[in-house]
């Protein structure tokens, strides 16, 4: 199974960085918050943010449309938690994400900040479901200590 994590991973650490799009300038942090698969790099992720992938078949599959608007309602609470969020709707682009997650139709990833795979859903999860998950995690936990000034 870790074999299978490593391979994810280094199939998409080759993905060319893009340079930020002019249109981001004066955006609100919450819309920089949500990406465009191809935006991003994800070994740029690599223990700096928890990415979390949400792929679909449409822009407009109903629970594509419901997953992005749990994010939207709740992107403070994701960017607490270092959480980046990436999208990718066009299965016939063939993106190196979906190559190495292999989606059918909608499905919701989340992405530790070691670049492993902590938690695959094939249905929209609630950012407080979400955020349980991450605030499980032994390096979430250890930041919320950093936080607090406990070693």
């Amino acid at each position: 199974m870790r074999r299978v994590f490593v391979l994810i991973f280094l199939a998409l650490a080759p993905l060319s960085a893009a340079a930020q799009d002019a249109s981001d300038i004066g955006q609100s942090p919450a819309e920089q918050g949500v990406l465009r698969s191809d935006a991003k790099d994800l070994s740029e992720f690599v223990w700096i943010n928890r990415p979390i992938v949400v792929l679909a078949d449409s822009p407009q599959d109903p629970r594509f449309i419901q997953q992005m608007k749990f994010i939207e309602a709740e992107l403070d609470e994701l960017a607490e938690r270092d959480v980046v969020v990436l999208t990718d709707t066009d299965p016939s682009a063939n993106s190196a994400l979906r190559e190495a997650l292999h989606p059918r139709g909608f499905m919701l990833v989340l992405i530790g900040k070691d670049g492993m795979i902590k938690l695959r859903k094939p249905v929209p999860w609630d950012v407080r479901e979400i955020s349980r998950v991450i605030d499980k995690m032994p390096m979430r936990q250890q930041e919320i200590r950093d936080r607090r000034g406990i070693n």
